[in-house]
């Protein structure tokens, strides 16, 4: 949250960026853009982790930016969710479905890393004032 920095400077934005650009890639094939509630869903999620970071970063403020981060993890466990139910309907190979759940994993531990640090700075600023 520094002031001259800005949303598009977090890894954790970044990362997320890039799993949704693989997101919206692959439910453009054939068979799983079919599935018009799925595609939508997963999505959504992704947007919901981009967004998330962004709009709690943007607040200015450590207790909303954190709680912006937890919501932006749980979306990310939304995606990883929805990667086995493609998997399962046969719109994902292996190959790609383990490729983009690790993405998504990790992207997790970013977050949680993240939220863990502003967590700190909140819990740090409390103690001063």
């Amino acid at each position: 949250m520094d002031k001259n920095g800005s949303f598009e400077d977090l890894i954790a934005w970044q990362k997320a960026r890039v799993l949704s650009r693989d997101i919206y890639k692959v439910t453009r094939s054939a068979n799983f853009s079919k599935d018009y509630s799925l595609v939508d869903q997963i999505r959504r999620a992704c947007i919901s982790i981009l967004s998330n970071i962004a709009e709690g970063f943007e607040r200015g403020r450590r207790p909303e930016f954190h709680q912006f981060l937890v919501v932006a993890k749980g979306s990310c466990g939304e995606v990883r969710s929805q990667l086995y139910i493609a998997l399962d309907a046969g719109y994902l190979d292996n190959d790609t479905f383990q490729k983009l759940h690790g993405m998504a994993h990790e992207l997790g531990k970013v977050i949680s890393g993240l939220a863990l640090a502003v967590r700190n700075q909140r819990d740090a600023g409390k103690k001063k004032g």
